[in-house]
């Protein structure tokens, strides 16, 4: 069985690891661009209880240009190869890409999910390799793309139009032969949002969760929560993360993409065992 799928199949929240072999991203850019600086990261996140360990190759921060397929692939087929061998079995490794080329490459290299910040939007081919080779797929929403998104984001109703984009997105990735049990969804906060906007995806994960289909967080280090707290410094919004996980098991959030394993670890079980109390 995919490691994906079977940890989703167990009751307890799922925490990612964040692994940037890149050197722009916006919080941890350029500190493990070097294969061995990136494999020592991903052991050491699944030893602060990971399930799943996210190897990008492309910053999506806000302004970034795109990053051509042969220069992802460089940068994360190495660190797969490695991790695949070292971490735990029970460790599920993550393909942050938007390219087909990239994620298939990614796949024979030991990955067990695509992770498409453009919901397969970028590249007509990645919904039917997703199906092609049996891997869950994590459909995100965003507004224009990574260089453009943040250039005056607008929503009538930004809840219900991300709903309806995933909704939509989800049942492309039907029709393209991916069963329902194989795609996640992300409301991509701080993607093409305004602080309010992701505020309000924040105050509503529930009506994600209720539409059926595993829902991914990925609020970590996010400017949004530095504008409420007054803070430049995404390393400094550990604290802030934390309660965005907290929130989020409690909506019924099931995957949490994340920096700082170990901090969102201890809110996520604790959040998780008052759940089932109450």
């Amino acid at each position: 069985m995919n490691r994906l799928l079977a940890l989703l199949a167990q009751d307890r929240p799922l925490i990612m690891g964040i692994l940037n072999v890149t050197p722009d991203s916006f919080s941890d850019g350029g500190l493990y661009d070097d294969v061995e600086q990136a494999v020592r990261r991903g052991v050491f996140m699944a030893g602060e209880g990971a399930d799943v360990i996210d190897v990008g190759g492309e910053s999506t921060r806000p302004g970034a240009e795109p990053v051509e397929a042969e220069v992802q692939i460089a940068r994360v087929v190495p660190a797969i190869e490695r991790l695949r061998v070292l971490l735990p079995e029970r460790v599920a490794i993550s393909i942050d890409t938007t390219l087909a080329e990239v994620a298939r490459a990614a796949l024979a290299a030991g990955a067990d999910l695509i992770n498409d910040v453009s919901a397969g939007r970028d590249d007509p081919a990645m919904l039917s390799l997703a199906a092609a080779d049996g891997v869950p797929i994590v459909l995100m929403h965003m507004q224009g793309s990574p260089k453009t998104m943040q250039e005056r984001p607008h929503y009538d109703d930004v809840v219900g139009e991300v709903l309806e984009f995933l909704l939509e997105r989800a049942e492309a990735a039907g029709r393209a032969g991916v069963p329902r049990e194989s795609i996640l969804v992300d409301p991509g906060i701080g993607f093409g949002k305004r602080r309010d906007d992701n505020l309000k995806l924040m105050a509503h994960l529930d009506r994600f969760v209720a539409a059926g289909f595993p829902v991914l967080l990925g609020a970590s280090r996010k400017r949004f929560m530095g504008a409420v707290c007054g803070e430049t410094e995404p390393a400094a919004l550990v604290p802030a993360t934390v309660a965005t996980t907290a929130l989020g098991v409690s909506a019924g959030v099931k995957l949490f993409r994340v920096h700082d394993v170990k901090e969102n670890r201890q809110a996520a079980d604790v959040a998780a065992a008052i759940r089932r109390a109450r």
